[in-house]
């Protein structure tokens, strides 16, 4: 008797020590979308100024981590990159909007052929072509010059960039075809060593916040979004991150693949949280556009604060 109460001792012990999110009153956690991720480490950071007793640990990997793991209780808030289903959202995850980006398809700046692809671009049954079908299987059925191979690379954790991109094309992640690769970063990379590969990335892996350019090694395919078979002045927006946000905001840019980027708790987040989502949502808006994201509209402001309320 004596060793079975000691036992559940020991257990409480421990589980008070590994602690969840809502036991924790002073600490903030967050995880999922590598879409969401840059722009909420900076949002940490400023929060942190004014509130330096609050810990706060922001992780990446991929949207589908961020909901299960809020869901199952393992975080305050998921960062998700994606519409959620409804069997989710059954499960009590509320959804707040923070901000807006997009994920724009990708090659490498090795590709013999850039050049005329930033003339022509590709359409989007083209991509459909690529990454759906698999129809196309060559850079000469994309209406390129020879029959070079096309390299086809995507997600292979559960992503809201591939969810998004999917969306674009009228399908799920699930049927988009070629080398599935984890993560944001390693997508990049893939596409950035194969000349003739071709990917897709959230923008935040594309450009770089703080010099507004391009990344080296990966450059965005323009989408010919009328199928003219060339890249028009009003579509040519991928030069520099003030270009492709600022047509993601006038809606330029297809929506999908742009899409709002979420904080998403189970049920009302406990007060930290609260306070750590309003703040994003007010004081922290000065830093989307630095940050390489776009302002939400006032209404979808207020719509996610209510929900904190």
């Amino acid at each position: 008797m004596r060793k079975t109460k000691l036992g559940a001792v020991l257990a409480a012990l421990l589980l008070s020590a590994c602690g969840s999110p809502q036991q924790n009153t002073n600490a903030i956690s967050l995880s999922g979308a590598f879409a969401l991720y840059p722009l909420t480490v900076k949002w940490a950071e400023e929060y942190k100024k004014t509130h330096p007793d609050v810990k706060i640990d922001v992780s990446a990997g991929g949207a589908g981590k961020g909901i299960t793991d809020v869901l199952n209780g393992v975080t305050d808030i998921g960062l998700v990159s994606r519409s959620l289903t409804q069997a989710e959202l059954q499960k009590g995850a509320v959804v707040i909007p923070v901000t807006r980006d997009a994920v724009v398809p990708t090659i490498s700046a090795a590709n013999p052929l850039l050049k005329d692809i930033e003339i022509k671009g590709v359409t989007k049954d083209g991509f459909y072509g690529v990454f759906i079908s698999g129809a196309i299987k060559t850079w000469g059925q994309l209406g390129f010059s020879g029959q070079d191979p096309v390299h086809v690379y995507t997600r292979s954790d559960a992503a809201g960039a591939a969810e998004t991109w999917a969306a674009y094309l009228g399908k799920k992640q699930d049927d988009l075809k070629g080398t599935a690769v984890f993560g944001d970063p390693g997508l990049a990379q893939a596409v950035q060593k194969d000349p003739g590969g071709i990917g897709f990335n959230n923008i935040a892996f594309v450009y770089d916040p703080q010099t507004k350019q391009l990344v080296a090694g990966v450059v965005p395919l323009p989408i010919d979004q009328n199928g003219n078979g060339k890249i028009d002045p009003e579509e040519a927006v991928y030069g520099t991150l003030d270009q492709i946000t600022a047509a993601i905001a006038a809606g330029k840019y297809p929506s999908p693949p742009a899409r709002d980027l979420y904080f998403v708790t189970k049920g009302v987040p406990n007060a930290v949280a609260k306070d750590f989502i309003k703040f994003a949502l007010t004081e922290g808006q000065k830093d989307v556009a630095g940050s390489g994201y776009i302002l939400l509209t006032q209404d979808k402001i207020n719509e996610g604060l209510k929900k904190i309320q």
